[in-house]
């Protein structure tokens, strides 16, 4: 039988943490009680006052299509959230609502790049900006954040990667799978790269509203001569606890915007309506239910460093943001995926290795904090306990 399955498909990766997650779900059928680190999934329902508006909106019959760029009321809102929040001056014209950020990133990539050009994305970073250019014959260049360094960017290394097919650099912030914050002083820097090389910036701040000891985030969009280069993607899931609803969306250039609603019509048509109505009420009704949520997983955080520092072979830096936490196992002796493994396999705990996120990570493992302090606290033990058979020497 004739191959029907495209030679770009060789290209791109399976997700690692889906993998972790599948060997995870296979072992809670045999019957055994597995603690789930391994996926970005906050453990909170999503609010009441959201939920309801979503029923409303149901009960309405708004279930049919709306326009591919979001309903107005939304965008609109959206629009309002930027300018009071985040200092981005724009209007319901630069927004693009999408299904979630996955299909924003695969949108905006397919609309940017052509086959052989470079995009700069971060080691460690979120596999989606490190695999579908790859299917698009674009090459990701792949800029490090490092410890050394508090998770900043080097910017002698960023400016040795910028060459003339460079079109854009990508910033998570805070970073997936790190935790990690870029400073104002970075973010400044960065702009005056970006001005100077004419590039673009993707800045991914779908982690924005979970940042934590008083820090305030701050969007590369609103430095002065960004707001027309930088493309913002944020959306509902990390927040407001709705992973499932698929709802975030695209803030950039108006010319821009139509660009990559070409892209968006034939992959997507729109968001679910009904869910962009209640997009509309959580941006426009919160209350104190999202920093609510982030005080708990400041509280999460803290003990989950406190307790990881405390058991030998580990070493962790606390993170500023986002829900992970980016451990170093160097110490142990093991392969990332080896002590992952192990720790499944003996420990009852799903965690993913560091080096599904860039080469950088290969003496790491991320665990998300995004689940019950009891089922931490548990986790960790069974962790500890693990770690104290290898017989780890000082």
């Amino acid at each position: 039988m004739k191959n029907i399955i495209a030679e770009r498909m060789d290209k791109l990766t399976p997700s690692g943490i889906r993998k972790v997650n599948e060997k995870a779900l296979q072992l809670e059928r045999e019957g055994k009680r597995v603690y789930h680190f391994e996926l970005g999934r906050p453990d909170f329902d999503t609010p009441k006052y959201i939920k309801d508006a979503c029923i409303k909106s149901l009960e309405k019959g708004r279930v049919f299509y709306t326009s591919n760029y979001g309903t107005d009321e939304l965008r609109k809102e959206i629009a309002k959230k930027l300018k009071v929040h985040n200092n981005i001056d724009c209007d319901y014209n630069n927004i693009l609502v999408t299904a979630g950020l996955a299909e924003a990133i695969l949108d905006i990539m397919l609309t940017i790049l052509n086959p052989g050009d470079e995009v700069l994305i971060p080691d460690p970073g979120w596999l989606n900006y490190l695999n579908i250019p790859k299917v698009l014959d674009a090459k990701p260049i792949q800029y490090s954040l490092l410890a050394k360094n508090d998770y900043q960017i080097d910017f002698e290394e960023l400016k040795s990667k910028i060459s003339s097919r460079t079109k854009a650099i990508v910033i998570i912030n805070p970073n997936n799978p790190i935790g990690s914050v870029l400073d104002e002083d970075c973010l400044m820097k960065l702009s005056e790269v970006a001005k100077e090389k004419d590039l673009f910036v993707i800045s991914d701040e779908i982690y924005e509203r979970i940042t934590y000891d008083n820090f305030k985030h701050k969007s590369i969009a609103s430095f002065d001569g960004m707001l027309e280069r930088t493309i913002t993607l944020n959306g509902f899931s990390k927040a407001y606890s709705m992973t499932g609803w698929r709802l975030g969306y695209i803030a950039g250039p108006e010319y821009l915007i139509k660009q990559i609603n070409k892209i968006h019509q034939h992959n997507t048509a729109c968001a679910t309506s009904f869910v962009q109505d209640a997009g509309v009420v959580a941006l426009s009704d919160e209350k104190d239910e999202v920093d609510n949520m982030v005080k708990e997983y400041e509280k999460r955080r803290n003990y989950v460093v406190e307790r990881i520092n405390k058991i030998k072979g580990l070493e962790l830096i606390k993170p500023k943001g986002a829900f992970y936490c980016f451990i170093n196992i160097g110490k142990t002796g093991m392969k990332c995926e080896e002590f992952c493994d192990y720790l499944l396999e003996e420990a009852n705990v799903a965690v993913v290795p560091g080096n599904v996120f860039g080469k950088n990570g290969e003496e790491y493992i991320r665990l998300s904090y995004a689940a019950s302090l009891d089922d931490i606290k548990q986790g960790l033990q069974n962790i500890e306990n693990c770690i104290e058979k290898l017989g780890l020497k000082d």
